[in-house]
């Protein structure tokens, strides 16, 4: 219970902000600055999430998942007194660093608490099922606390359910740690912070706030590969690493990074585009009708791989799901204002059912019965903190995409449709989103050309989902031939060096 709590928190958050983000600019102000909301929390968390795991399995999950609940209820509390848009976006840091810890933890103990595979992988599943449900109720619960108490309530509901959490596992779980003296990787740990902080934050504001070639994207991009080589300098060196670089030696862990990486890269490229493609293109407002069956079936794909997950081999689902993934994008690809929108919900559910939901119990399993049991808490970050970097990765890669053709298509349009009848070069044609979004004041002909333009430009962008799924499909072919069963002393000992056998 304490661990499923633990979940709902870190999942209730980010989509009860959102619902509730117009009140607390109504509040406190900062339209400009709103974006740093769900950015310095989506940094803090991603940046502390192999630290939390690596440390977890030196001082113990007990210990680990107790502070990293203490600082997610201590941020939530701050938040819930902001009273400027800086101070909410300072407070939501000391939250996301607590979330950090929470979920690659959470997921830890289930197999350490667990032994049988079959008891882990559906609980596995069963808890992403938790994860994905308290993201569908977030909306609905934050816009009715938001508009019946006030938004400050939207973090404070946090804290008696984190503080249920916090007792319950204080007094119900027994301490875990390792057997040998704890010897933090102090370097290694700020190297992996100032790399993730600036990669994320440079895919973050690259052609929004800043072009690609600006100095500040490059010396971004600069510092992150600077980082990066000295990290690896670094943790061949430390008697203790943060990530121990000989799991990379491991297929199964290798090739799961791979898979993860891109499938977040669909995942958010999907839940930022998808909408998008209803609405302008689809012309159907009602987004709970996209959204809700792809959560759904996520989450239905998520239990049911789970309870299935100990017949047969790692690789097989693995290859499966991410082939179902060529077949959703080729299908995606194929998508027109035409299409009836039965048909490309049935789409949507293809991707939740056969690759994102499953792949959410597959992973997690795969890694952490693939190591020995002192690295079960960092590999289990490991997993989640790929698919976080693949998806502001795969984001990022789509907008630039659809952003090419959409600036393309309009400069199209002012020749084809004679958008500037006076020559004037400093003429700007009507971008797209306000065409589309107020299309009754605007020519039906400009309308429908925009339209098209808009539906071409997303589905060019579901390229990207195909070349993902390729590449995720030839990363499963090659993570062994693994197939999850009760860890024993011996296998637990030698896991790391036999999976570059498989």
């Amino acid at each position: 219970m304490s661990i499923a709590l633990g979940l709902v928190l870190t999942a209730l958050d980010n989509t009860i902000v959102s619902a509730s983000v117009n009140k607390i600019i109504d509040d406190i102000g900062g339209l400009d600055k709103v974006s740093w909301i769900y950015t310095t929390y989506a940094l803090a968390g991603t940046s502390t999430m192999l630290i939390f795991g690596k440390l977890s399995d030196l001082f113990g999950r007990k210990t680990l998942y107790l502070i990293a609940i203490g600082l997610f209820l201590l941020g939530s509390a701050l938040c819930g007194t902001a009273n400027t848009i800086e101070q909410l976006s300072t407070y939501r840091v000391i939250q996301g660093i607590g979330a950090g810890g929470i979920f690659p933890i959470s997921f830890s103990l289930i197999y350490t608490l667990y032994t049988d595979p079959k008891d882990s992988a559906k609980l596995s599943g069963i808890f992403g099922a938790v994860f994905g449900l308290s993201s569908i109720a977030g909306p609905q619960i934050g816009t009715w606390i938001s508009e019946t108490l006030s938004w400050r309530w939207c973090f404070y509901i946090n804290l008696p359910i984190g503080i249920i959490s916090f007792a319950a596992l204080l007094l119900t779980l027994q301490e875990s740690r390792s057997v040998r003296k704890p010897k933090v990787d102090v370097l290694g740990a700020l190297l992996i912070v100032v790399a993730t902080v600036c990669s994320m934050l440079a895919l973050e504001i690259g052609g929004k706030d800043d072009a690609w070639n600006s100095w500040r994207i490059v010396a971004l991009f600069g510092v992150t590969g600077l980082a990066v080589i000295c990290f690896f300098f670094v943790e061949w060196r430390a008697k203790e690493p943060i990530l121990p670089l000989k799991l990379f030696k491991n297929r199964m862990v290798t090739g799961t990074s791979v898979v993860v990486f891109c499938q977040g890269a669909i995942m958010f490229a999907a839940m930022t585009y998808l909408p998008l493609y209803t609405n302008y293109v689809l012309g159907e407002s009602r987004l709970n009708l996209l959204l809700t069956p792809l959560m759904l079936s996520t989450i239905i794909g998520s239990v049911l791989m789970g309870f299935i997950l100990t017949r047969y081999k790692i690789r097989t689902f693995m290859s499966i799901n991410m082939a179902i993934g060529i077949v959703v994008s080729c299908l995606l690809m194929t998508l027109s204002p035409d299409v009836p929108f039965w048909q490309f919900i049935g789409m949507v559910v293809l991707l939740g059912l056969g690759v994102l939901g499953p792949l959410n119990s597959i992973s997690q399993n795969a890694v952490a019965y693939s190591v020995e049991e002192s690295f079960i808490g960092v590999s289990s970050s490991l997993v989640g903190f790929f698919r976080s970097m693949g998806g502001v990765m795969g984001a990022s890669i789509m907008a630039v995409i659809v952003n090419t053709q959409m600036a393309m298509s309009v400069k199209t349009a002012v020749i084809q449709l004679n958008l500037n009848p006076d020559s004037d070069s400093a003429y700007h044609p009507p971008d797209t989103e306000t065409v589309l979004r107020y299309k009754d004041q605007f020519d039906p002909e400009l309308v429908s050309y925009y339209k098209h333009a808009m539906d071409h430009a997303i589905t060019q962008g579901f390229v990207l989902f195909l070349c993902l799924s390729v590449i995720g499909t030839i990363a499963a072919l090659m993570v062994g031939s693994m197939k999850i069963k009760k860890r024993s002393d011996e296998t637990s000992q030698a896991a790391t060096s036999s999976q570059i056998e498989i």
